[in-house]
């Protein structure tokens, strides 16, 4: 599975390449605070439902040291999906390079 850096995701969200933005964490977490355009799933079941494997996708979760969306891109690939893309930095390389958040922690 590729690594990408928020650079490149910023890259092809302001190009509006065509990709899902799946974020690896709670749907608590994902409630206080995601990447625009973000995707959450209940369940991996609900995920693969959800996802074409021709779909480019993108995981992320927290920051590095976070292993849900690694673990996360290895299961899809492992079900066929075969264009995964690993954003590891995650929410806190994002938010770091000031990009924009959403959700009901973020400041309006």
């Amino acid at each position: 599975m590729r690594t990408i850096d928020h650079q490149e995701l910023k890259q092809k969200m302001d190009h509006q390449i065509s990709f899902r933005l799946v974020m690896a964490l709670s749907e608590w977490q994902y409630q206080t605070k995601h990447i625009p355009g973000s995707l959450y799933f209940a369940t991996i079941q609900d995920a693969l439902t959800e996802l074409h494997k021709e779909d480019e996708i993108i995981v992320y979760c927290s920051d590095r040291t976070c292993v849900a969306s690694a673990a996360l891109g290895k299961l899809l690939e492992y079900q066929g999906y075969a264009h995964v893309l690993h954003f590891a930095g995650g929410l806190a390389e994002w938010e770091q390079a000031g990009y924009p958040l959403e959700g009901r922690d973020v400041p309006v």
